[in-house]
């Protein structure tokens, strides 16, 4: 994400805190940024988990791997 988008998501929360708030327009760009910096940081955060080692205590690594479907509770 660009910096100048992340300026604009902080701009439109100073804005939607003012009295006049945000328009419509204002709103469904504020979302869809909002959407786009989530769905990026998301993307971040697993590439950092799958490049992620666990070592054992006799001193063995393997990757960390996803948890199985019913365990996520």
């Amino acid at each position: 994400m660009t910096k100048e988008k992340i300026a604009r998501i902080n701009e439109l929360a100073k804005k939607s805190k003012t009295p006049a708030g945000l328009t419509e327009a204002e709103q469904a760009e504020q979302a869809a940024l909002r959407q786009e910096y989530v769905a990026e940081m998301k993307a971040s955060l697993r590439a950092q988990l799958e490049h992620t080692m666990i070592q054992e205590p006799d001193g063995t690594l393997h990757k960390l791997g996803r948890r199985p479907q019913n365990a996520q509770k």
